[in-house]
């Protein structure tokens, strides 16, 4: 194994910390009915040997003393029905011990897994930004859904099913060694066979769920790309083709566990050849020698038992192997989230006033080695002031708030975003997002009640705390035109919702953070010039100690801002106020000239 799986075990195995007594507890109550099993053979060969026959006594001084209070050989003759009771109360014993066996092994494996996905869920909420634009959703969901539920089958039946196969393998042996060596080491010359194919498969099988354990994440990914995207979907008529792309990959998946099941029924056949040629090899060469009074009939039958015993165990074990190729890969993709670091503070952090100016120098930004997003960028924004930021697509607007709230860390040789002075890779991650409210361009609403969604920022806020912020929001209205009003739950996504109330929603959600930043990433689109007027209007009377920042390609949107930045490609292209800009050729003038002109016509 290598040094990649052995760190891959060993991180499951930490997360059994808390659960291992229940394993402990399991793994002894397996030993107990293993030796049961092993004891009810031994019972029927005495039985059939020394007390139906007259085969004196192989037996140990407290089972001798057992024998003489029932009355000796003759007294048990007499009396078989006290073995029968024997075999009934090992029967109960074992019974006993698989039941706590399998309700301690439950509870280490859901104790296990929980903890698992507890951690994987928690992991997962700080991985950086940049990590979930790289990743896709239906991978992520079925990594830490189908993965750990493969875990889950592993630890709850697989390896105490290999606990046991391994006890059943030595106790048998260790029996059967004193009793006939002949016997025993044909049995023992088909132990390394089994081993040695189950190798060979276990190779073989590791690859191969690999890459249907990859066609399944693709599999979740195509589906949840389509629900989520099923308004799209329906308003483009394109049905007939998110069908066909689900079918084709559905059908690829479908191919693969066609191909592994050739591989595991090759498998399955060749444990069930090996196995079958194990216990016929017995029964033939035991009848011989028990016709040539080599053995006993007792000990002819406890070899048989013994043998049938250990064959479904070796057979299984190879099935076992195939499981733990599988749990292995299942590991692996669960790891590699896990391994992936999260995001850091560093131990000087701080949490500095953020009433202040924000300033930009000499900012540059790439993403993942592309061409610059932001080119040697530089401004400042003057504390409790209103900034516009003006540019067309790909121009690096959105990059910049991503920037300073830090879903994005900017290099250390790429400039400097300062507050108040203060760099904010300085400041805390949790300090600076809570002190820095945005309104992203694409809103996001939960399956929730429209007021859970607005106080997900403020848990604590009133029910007049949210009117007040839907007011100055302007969506109070249509909020209480819906029957259940701010109960009214708003679906997927918001799909409820029209793009123009779940922009007003999102801004009524932010204002309730109650921040000393605001942004406004192109959240007004999808309202009418008649409503963003007055959100703004609002926005300046009650917010006029905020520092608020709007991103728009709407000119009216931005005119009345204090400073408007135009972009252009990534570079500062002009700054200055509606007036000043409208005196310069450039692009904001160009911008607003076509849009006026656009709504003289309208």
């Amino acid at each position: 194994m290598d040094a990649k799986n052995k760190l891959n075990l060993k991180t499951i195995y930490s997360y059994t910390r808390g659960y291992r007594k229940f394993i402990a507890l399991s793994a002894a109550a397996t030993v107990v009915r293993v030796l049961a099993g092993f004891t009810t053979p031994q019972v029927i060969s005495f039985t059939v040997d020394s007390i139906i026959d007259d085969v004196p006594y192989k037996l140990i001084s407290p089972l001798m003393k057992l024998i003489s209070m029932a009355g000796g050989r003759e007294g048990l003759r007499q009396n078989l029905w006290l073995c029968a009771a024997f075999v009934i109360a090992i029967a109960i014993i074992a019974s006993l011990s698989d039941f706590v066996g399998r309700i301690s092994i439950a509870k280490a494996t859901e104790g296990t897994v929980k903890t698992i996905r507890n951690k994987l869920f928690e992991h997962i909420q700080k991985l950086p930004y940049s990590w979930h634009i790289k990743n896709q959703t239906g991978d992520i969901i079925q990594r830490s859904t189908s993965d750990v539920e493969v875990l889950r089958n592993f630890i709850s039946t697989q390896l105490s099913e290999m606990f046991r196969t391994i006890m059943l393998v030595a106790i048998s042996l260790a029996l059967m060694f004193p009793m006939n060596l002949k016997l025993t080491l044909m049995v023992l010359v088909f132990v390394p066979v089994v081993i040695l194919y189950s190798s060979i498969f276990y190779g073989i099988l590791s690859k191969k769920f690999l890459v249907a354990d990859e066609a399944e994440g693709a599999l979740f990914t195509a589906t949840q790309e389509n629900l989520t995207g099923v308004r799209v979907v329906r308003a483009f008529g394109r049905e007939k083709y998110e069908i066909e792309k689900f079918s084709e990959r559905n059908l690829k998946f479908s191919d693969l566990w066609v191909k592994l099941g050739y591989q595991l029924g090759y498998y399955w056949g060749i444990g069930d050849l090996v196995t079958g040629l194990m216990v016929m090899t017995i029964v033939v060469a035991g009848t011989y020698q028990a016709v040539n009074n080599v053995i006993t009939l007792g000990e002819f039958l406890v070899f048989v038992s013994y043998t049938s015993m250990i064959a479904w165990p070796l057979r299984s074990f190879g099935r076992i192997l195939g499981e733990l190729s599988k749990t292995k890969v299942s590991a692996q993709r669960i790891c590699e989230i896990l391994s992936e670091p999260e995001e850091s503070e560093t131990p000087e952090a701080v949490e500095p006033d953020m009433n202040k100016d924000i300033e930009y120098k000499n900012v540059t930004f790439k993403y993942d080695g592309s061409v610059p997003v932001l080119d040697d960028v530089s401004f400042k924004i003057k504390a409790g002031t209103t900034f516009a930021v003006l540019g067309g697509t790909g121009s690096g607007k959105t990059t910049l708030m991503h920037l300073l709230n830090r879903l994005y860390d900017l290099p250390e040789d790429s400039g400097s975003i300062t507050i108040g002075g203060v760099d904010i890779r300085k400041i805390k991650r949790e300090y600076l997002r809570k002190n820095i409210g945005m309104v992203l361009q694409e809103p996001f609403l939960f399956s929730r009640s429209i007021k859970d969604n607005i106080t997900i920022v403020n848990e604590n806020a009133t029910i007049d705390d949210v009117k007040e912020a839907t007011s100055i929001a302007h969506v109070d209205e249509a909020i209480e035109e819906f029957s259940k009003g701010y109960d009214t739950i708003v679906g997927e996504r918001g799909v409820t919702l029209s793009g123009g109330q779940k922009q007003r929603v999102s801004i009524a959600r932010m204002l309730l953070q109650k921040t000393p930043i605001m942004v406004f990433d192109d959240s007004l689109s999808a309202v009418d010039a008649e409503t963003d007027a007055k959100i703004r209007e609002a926005l300046k009377k009650d917010k006029k100690d905020s520092t608020i920042i709007l991103i728009s390609h709407r000119i009216t949107t931005l005119m009345q801002a204090d400073i408007i930045l135009v972009l252009d490609k990534g570079r500062v292209a002009d700054m200055g106020t509606h007036d000043e800009l409208i005196e310069r050729d450039g692009i904001y003038k160009e911008v607003f000239n076509v849009q006026m002109n656009l709504s003289d016509v309208d």
